[in-house]
């Protein structure tokens, strides 16, 4: 089980939360939030990465010149891979880059990948109500009250995300924010600070306690 301190919008101290999550061992818990990082990667990758081979580049069909008495090494085409403006050997052509992960196994590395930034980890109180309308300079002021460095990378974890809360974050240049039902492994390890309410960690322990 692991504490954590509530903050108010001041930044004071009002309570503790907490939540238990079930993680991988700890000999092998490196090695599965490794693959789930490996994978979420991987899968992002398009796959349109495409050359021409000599079969498929404009032009080539005419023998330069005639194969003996020149000097020169005999040639068939203008478009050979040896030529410029020729074909591409073993170049890259679209393909899946999807790698595969059995569901417990994602789950149980985005448990763990969550436990291991606890120390990271800020709760706060539901501030919603705090933003009649979009203000980006309160929620950086905020984020100071809160002991967080507003230049640095920050994931803000939400249970639901409010329209003025959704504007007033989006132009913070190094701030995300995600449904608490969104989590995945990249997003928890690239921040350096992670902001979460009581309501979302209560999600969190919802949706992700099995």
């Amino acid at each position: 089980m692991v504490n954590c301190v509530v903050r108010n919008w001041q930044g004071e101290e009002v309570g503790q939360a907490t939540f238990e999550l079930k993680v991988a061992k700890e000999e092998s818990a490196a090695h599965i939030v490794h693959r789930a990082l490996v994978r979420q990667t991987t899968n992002a990758r398009q796959g349109t990465a495409s050359t021409k081979t000599r079969a498929e580049v404009r032009g080539g069909g005419r023998k330069p010149w005639r194969q003996k008495g020149t000097g020169r090494a005999r040639a068939g085409s203008n478009r050979s891979p040896l030529w410029r403006g020729g074909g591409v050997i073993f170049g890259p052509k679209p393909r899946e880059y999807n790698l595969k992960m059995n569901r417990k196994e994602r789950r149980l590395a985005l448990r763990t990948a969550f436990s291991s930034r606890a120390e990271d980890l800020i709760v706060v109180e539901e501030f919603a109500e705090q933003f009649s309308r979009p203000k980006t300079k309160d929620l950086v002021n905020a984020f100071e009250r809160w002991g967080i460095d507003a230049d640095g990378k920050i994931l803000m974890i939400l249970p639901e995300i409010p329209d003025n809360v959704y504007l007033s974050a989006r132009n913070v240049e190094r701030l995300k924010t995600i449904a608490a039902t969104n989590l995945n492994v990249y997003d928890l390890l690239h921040a350096d600070k992670i902001v979460t309410t009581a309501a979302g960690l209560a999600k969190i322990q919802e949706v992700y306690s099995d």
